[in-house]
């Protein structure tokens, strides 16, 4: 480094204990307001949050707290971390008053999780500056910021499913066990362990895979493995992991035996890694699309400091001299890279997979906070003008709305173009994103976190002006339709009579009924398949009863979607009809017309083939 460039390095100027509870009063406020403002006003977007939220409320209606079951089985898909938080919400009194829609306590574990990791990587910053900052408030809000304002971030952080818990449990853990080899001291190296074994009984032994390579690379390029070792003591701390989340595994095992061995560790875990699950298959280079939109429109930013650790460490033998206290950027380049590498490697890939790296990557978009070397003053200008022309390429797309909303097909949605062209949503959006240039652009020349931090101000806004309402109008076109059919369920279901869906398949149908419904397709199948099930199939809660049996119900109320319904082996079987929903209908159907045409196709060689054992089943 050249005298001149050394001398504009400014010194580290450590915020006093008044300055750090500030900085860390402000990040709480934006994090509640980000993650937490209308948390549940809106239902759950099906597929999945409803599977884990049916599963919590089952765990604090049941009292059964060791087996996740949704609509009357097991749910070996995750460990039970999530579904216990969710149910200590549902077991708060006087729910369907202050929770009316069940989706604030499936959706606040999630959130907290975003909310905790914001406060950490403030608070790291804040304790342990980076090198060379003589800003460490702005640089601590603005990496918890752009951890915060990632697109995967904001999208899973008010989704009720366990990613977001994982990531926030890791990254605790991880920021820890650095700060722990930061400080030299090795003092609550203990506290890194217990955090991960909450992300093991979050996802599973992914979390210690992941904790594994990340400080594996950081040793490699530190050549400190003893120190590292020494500091985090890695044998007593997997026990200490071992003896909080091994537990559940065993009494699980012992309880439910094979299935969950099978479908636990044989299905959602290493099949996941070896092979692929769900038709997810995606090319090899997946997660470099996804590095980039998941810090969007900070990406080039992204890119300029990870250029600058690839830099750092071709350099190799030097990375020893850089004190414990000044490599948190190394160990965050680390943490990125075993993200990257682990799911690359897996068969199975989803944008999912990435949250667990959007920590790290906002720890590396803080270090644009770094005085650039005059080498790097180019890089970083073009860093700059490259998020300035996304931020304005968003604006542009946004602006732009009339010619590619009404583009929007989507049968289970019919109306959400002209909604979404009525309500200015998205000409509001794109206000926020020009602002956001424009701020940038007029603190172009000022200190990088307070430039950042201008950046980042209109994004918080778009979040809640904005991004809020468009999932609130989403969820009124595309949820209240099953929400309201679900009334209408509850409203006209007889006893004992059965609950079917065909066609489009909502698990939030089970979730807002709380019944147990029987989901079959739209083929000749289906059909089969529903007449036997209702005959034979056994489930908690569910009973098949064959329809000549005394005390059987002569009906079943099936829900079922206009374009199935119109399908010729669904005509013909005169129910009646209780209520039409949006594109669902709600039929009282009689079982012996029923049970005439599935013998009839069976005739045709369509045989049940319900029996056939799923993975995935709900």
């Amino acid at each position: 480094m050249t005298a001149d460039s050394s001398a504009q390095i400014p010194s580290i100027v450590l915020p006093t204990a008044r300055q750090r509870r500030r900085g860390m009063l402000l990040i709480l406020v934006l994090a509640l307001a980000i993650f937490c403002w209308q948390l549940g006003s809106t239902g759950l977007v099906d597929e999945t949050p409803p599977l884990f939220a049916a599963s919590g409320r089952a765990m604090a209606e049941t009292g059964d707290w060791l087996t996740p079951r949704v609509n009357g089985l097991p749910r070996f898909d995750k460990p039970p971390l999530v579904y216990w938080l969710m149910g200590l919400g549902y077991a708060l009194p006087a729910g369907t008053f202050w929770d009316p829609l069940g989706t604030w306590a499936a959706r606040l574990p999630s959130a907290l999780a975003s909310v905790l990791t914001m406060l950490a990587l403030g608070d790291t910053l804040l304790r342990y500056p980076l090198q060379g900052d003589s800003f460490p408030r702005r640089t601590a809000i603005a990496s918890a910021l752009a951890f915060a304002l990632s697109p995967l971030v904001l999208i899973w952080s008010r989704t009720a499913v366990s990613d977001s818990l994982l990531t926030g449990t890791l990254a605790l853990s991880l920021l820890c066990q650095w700060r722990c080899y930061a400080s030299g001291s090795g003092r609550r190296w203990w506290l890194a362990w217990i955090v991960l074994a909450f992300a093991v009984l979050t996802k599973g032994p992914v979390a210690v895979v992941l904790t594994g390579i990340t400080l594996m690379l950081f040793a490699l390029i530190r050549r400190d493995l003893s120190g590292l070792w020494a500091s985090l003591r890695p044998l007593q701390g997997l026990l200490i992991t071992g003896l909080i989340s091994l537990p559940w595994y065993a009494a699980e095992l012992l309880v439910e035996g094979q299935p969950f061995w099978d479908s636990f560790f044989g299905y959602h875990n290493l099949q996941r890694l070896t092979s692929v699950v769900n038709d997810h298959l995606q090319p090899w280079w997946f997660f470099g699309p996804v590095l980039v939109v998941a810090s969007f429109p900070f990406t080039p930013l992204l890119l300029f400091g990870l250029g600058k650790l690839i830099a750092d460490f071709s350099r190799g033998a030097s990375m020893r001299r850089i004190p414990n206290r000044d490599s948190l950027n190394h160990f965050a380049g680390c943490w990125l890279l075993a993200v990257f590498l682990l799911f690359t490697a897996a068969a199975t890939k989803l944008p999912s997979y990435w949250l667990p790296a959007t920590p790290a990557a906002a720890l590396v978009i803080a270090s644009t906070a770094l005085p650039p070397s005059l080498q790097q003053r180019k890089g970083l200008l073009v860093a700059w003008c490259s998020t300035a022309l996304c931020t304005a390429i968003l604006a542009a797309g946004l602006l732009a709305s009339p010619l590619w909303i009404p583009l929007i097909q989507d049968p289970e949605m019919p109306t959400l173009p002209a909604e979404l062209m009525a309500s200015g949503l998205v000409i509001r959006a794109a206000v926020c994103f020009i602002v956001a240039v424009l701020l940038g652009t007029r603190f172009f020349w000022g200190a990088v976190p307070g430039r950042l931090l201008a950046w980042q101000g209109p994004m918080v806004l778009f979040q809640l002006i904005a991004l809020v309402p468009m999932i609130q109008l989403g969820d009124r076109v595309r949820q209240l339709p099953v929400r309201e059919v679900a009334k209408q369920v509850v409203e006209q279901r007889r006893p004992g009579e059965p609950l079917a869906m065909i066609g489009v398949l909502k698990p939030s149908l089970h979730f807002y009924t709380g019944q147990v419904v029987v989901y079959e397709g739209q083929s000749r199948w289906a059909l089969v398949n529903l007449s036997d099930r209702l005959s034979s199939e056994r489930r908690r809660g569910f009973k098949g009863v064959p329809r000549t049996s005394l005390g059987a119900s002569p009906s079943v109320l099936v829900v079922i979607d206009k374009l199935t319904a119109a399908k010729q082996h669904w005509q013909g079987l005169n129910p009646q009809r209780l209520s039409s929903e949006g594109i669902y209908e709600l039929w009282r159907l009689d079982r012996s017309q029923l049970d005439q045409r599935a013998a009839d196709l069976q005739a045709d060689k369509f045989l049940p083939s319900w029996r056939v054992p799923r993975p995935e089943r709900y």
